[in-house]
């Protein structure tokens, strides 16, 4: 006897068999058993979900001499009639391949046939928005008065496409995607009853990449199964068998990526395709890390991993990560590999796109855009709190270090205007935007020559940041609110190998700085 794949072999014969649809399967039960049946239904939802099975199950039985609960017995002659396909009530139609309008004018002729044996003519319509207008238009009005003996079924992935007109005409019945505990219990179900040891680690990722399809789920498991028959199917043989990372490789990259190891980045994925993984499934993948992490810096760390179904050593390293980035780089993250994932689809060259991305991710000064921005801060802030290392550059052959700049000696007198900007600094800037605060909130201030109030950065892109003219005159206009008087000022730049007080007379230990609030 021929083989049969394990969506068809365990496909559902009755209404408790179904899983994850409960309000649909409640419903459609307490019809049956209150003789309030309808005479059209749409079934409408993603691929897999159990959209014809349940339309299968629900013509078996309206049309059973022996009802359940509303569930068909399986047992009698119209049931095993309707679970071979022999039934004439039951009709199945594909609009996919019979879209044109004299398939729908021979259903409309049809139904003027009472049913041979049980109470109604069930008509199963699969994919029904491929149907053309002309089409929709001759199925109005027998779908709005059938006779009383028939009954239209429905189902479409596409509900968009249906005209409001047959919407109008149909009881609509959503399927929503199956959760992964849900498909990871019933593959653990029907591998017991197979025969078949499976760790739970590898049910739960093929119900991962299955989207919510119950169908996909079962095709991918069965795919598995085939390839390592005889033996137990790990997690490691299901990653082999898809195509697919481990969770693992995904953190090491991100934090070759958090540390500008571009090399390091690289020869991952070199190994990545050295190991015959598949490119599109490696994006998709660590794009839906991102997620967990996005997620993970996003909620409360107690409920997280309840949230995200990970394991503890997963939500580990989750956890370290999320301390080493912040959300709006996150974000970032994440929009790249998605504009990323969808370009692959149509390019020859898939590594060297994912290489490129790569390099982006880890220098963001190459863009010059507001998210890549805030990775540049990011880093920039991270040098300062680990110090930078002196500058080393070449000159007439020889490698020289940058001299120092003198500190210098504070002023005998600072002046009322600019000792109160100094005491009241942290205010001030607290009234710029989110990115001019995280820049200016690290300046140290200082006086320059003619009482000149110097801001001064131990890094140079922060500093150029504030050079612009737009910053330039942003500063200008809120010290000249602040004050009430013009006052000058100029962006200066230290060596942040050395101490700031050493370069330039550092105004904060002289002035006590007021941070309370009003």
């Amino acid at each position: 006897m021929s083989y049969t794949a394990l969506y068809r072999k365990f496909r559902p014969e009755c209404f408790e068999d179904v899983k994850g649809q409960d309000p649909i399967v409640t419903t459609l039960k307490n019809q049956i058993n209150l003789q309030r049946i309808g005479h059209a239904y749409l079934f409408c939802g993603t691929r897999g979900t159990g959209k014809t099975t349940i339309a299968k199950i629900f013509a078996k039985a309206v049309n059973c001499e022996n009802p359940k609960d509303g569930s068909p017995c399986g047992e009698c002659a119209v049931c095993r009639s309707i679970a071979k396909g022999n039934s004439m009530n039951v009709v199945e139609i594909d609009a996919a391949s019979n879209n044109g309008v004299d398939s729908i004018r021979e259903i409309v002729e049809e139904v003027s046939y009472s049913p041979v044996e049980g109470k109604y003519k069930v008509y199963i319509v699969d994919e029904v928005h491929m149907l053309s207008l002309a089409a929709f238009n001759a199925l109005l009005k027998t779908l709005e008065e059938p006779p009383s003996y028939v009954i239209f079924i429905l189902a479409t992935t596409e509900i968009h496409k249906i005209p409001i007109t047959i919407l109008s005409r149909c009881q609509r019945y959503d399927f929503k995607r199956i959760s992964i505990d849900t498909i990871a219990d019933r593959m653990r179900e029907l591998t017991d009853v197979e025969g078949v040891s499976v760790e739970e680690a590898a049910l739960r990722y093929v119900a991962k990449v299955a989207d919510g399809s119950m169908r996909d789920a079962l095709s991918l498991l069965d795919q598995c199964i085939a390839f390592h028959y005889g033996k137990e199917l790990t997690y490691d043989m299901v990653l082999d068998v898809l195509g697919a990372v481990d969770t693992e490789v995904f953190s090491r990259m991100l934090r070759c990526i958090i540390k500008d190891d571009i090399i390091g980045a690289i020869q991952m994925l070199e190994q990545i395709i050295m190991q015959g993984r598949e490119l599109g499934q490696f994006v998709t993948d660590f794009t839906w890390y991102l997620r967990n992490l996005m997620l993970l810096k996003s909620s409360s760390g107690e409920n997280a991993r309840e949230v995200l179904g990970i394991g503890t050593e997963h939500q580990k390293r989750l956890e370290e990560e999320a301390e080493m980035l912040e959300l709006p780089v996150i974000f970032r993250y994440i929009t790249i590999f998605s504009e990323l994932s969808e370009r692959l689809r149509y390019a020859s060259g898939k590594r060297i796109l994912i290489e490129m991305t790569l390099i982006k991710l880890c220098r963001p000064q190459m863009q010059a855009d507001v998210d890549s921005l805030h990775d540049r801060v990011r880093k920039v802030e991270e040098k300062m709190e680990n110090g930078i290392p002196v500058t080393m550059v070449q000159g007439g052959g020889e490698v020289m270090q940058e001299a120092v700049a003198e500190k210098k000696p504070v002023p005998a007198a600072i002046p009322d205007d600019v000792r109160q900007i100094v005491k009241e600094w942290p205010r001030i800037v607290g009234m710029t935007d989110m990115l001019t605060k995280s820049i200016l909130g690290k300046a140290k201030l200082s006086l320059g020559a003619e009482n000149q109030l110097l801001i001064c950065f131990g890094d140079k892109i922060q500093a150029n940041q504030m050079k612009l003219p737009e910053k330039l005159q942003e500063i200008d206009l809120l010290l000249e609110n602040y004050s009430g008087k013009r006052v000058p000022f100029e962006i200066r730049e230290f060596n942040q190998a050395q101490s700031f007080d050493r370069q330039f007379a550092d105004l904060s230990s002289v002035i006590c700085i007021d941070i309370e609030e009003e």
